[in-house]
């Protein structure tokens, strides 16, 4: 099952002196020097800015979920606050709907009390000026009738009673009329 071409490789390697697979203490030793010696270097030349370009990104790293903390800290104490207002305005508005209601129903009662005084007091000046007219009236009639009285008095009794006479009996007549 080995190919050809495998087999030229070993035939190769072999023909060489050595194939991959053979140890050789002397290539060892150089390629640990080697090794050795670049990790020296690198050490010396690439480790420390390489750590040091780690650490400072650590530190960046740190400082910003630091401040990410902080900030998230800060936005949730906002976000309280803001809550805290909202709540605080909207019972402020509450409150204030409540007593411009109460204004309005305070200001609804006393204008209607008002009114109702008005019209009160309209009824009673009304009252007062028809009993003022029908005393007036009454007045006028109960002269009226006296005049008549002593008229159909003065045809009636011409030769027996004089003027004044007839008028003060009929004053008297409708006194007890009016008292009746």
């Amino acid at each position: 099952m080995i190919t050809g071409l495998t087999l030229s490789f070993f035939a190769f390697t072999s023909e060489g002196g050595g194939s991959i697979i053979d140890v050789n203490p002397g290539v060892i030793f150089w390629t640990v020097v080697t090794f050795v010696m670049l990790m020296f270097i690198l050490k010396k030349v690439a480790w420390k800015p390489i750590l040091t370009a780690l650490d400072q990104r650590e530190s960046s790293i740190r400082e910003s979920l630091e401040k990410a903390e902080k900030a998230k800290e800060e936005a949730e104490k906002i976000l309280l606050e803001n809550k805290e207002r909202l709540a605080k305005a909207d019972e402020e508005s509450k409150m204030l709907v409540n007593k411009s209601r109460e204004y309005a129903e305070g200001l609804k009662e006393q204008m209607l009390k008002e009114s109702k005084e008005q019209a009160q007091k309209i009824v009673n000046d009304a009252t007062l000026e028809i009993e003022r007219q029908r005393e007036t009236a009454f007045e006028e009639l109960k002269s009226q009738v006296a005049e008549i009285a002593v008229q159909a008095a003065e045809k009636i009794l011409k030769e027996n009673l004089n003027k004044e006479t007839q008028k003060r009996i009929a004053d008297n007549y409708i006194k007890e009329i009016t008292k009746n």
